[in-house]
């Protein structure tokens, strides 16, 4: 029986281990997923600034004989 109660305190120790390493992931993932939302909110906001049709700068024109 001490061997049994033994073996289910190292299977829960085991789970709580994994529990906080999940955990600690999730908190780096979500970390991350807030910067590339506030990144991509950004760059939204930029292409939203371009204005469409606005003449091209003579140095972006592409010769002709390209």
């Amino acid at each position: 029986m001490e061997d049994r109660l033994e073996a289910l305190e190292t299977k829960i120790m085991s789970a709580e281990d994994q529990l906080d390493e999940l955990n600690r992931t999730v908190w780096r993932q979500q970390q991350e997923l807030d910067l590339l939302r506030e990144q991509v909110r950004q760059l939204a906001q930029q292409v939203k600034t371009i204005q469409p049709g606005a003449p091209n700068r003579p140095e972006d024109e592409i010769p002709p004989h390209w």
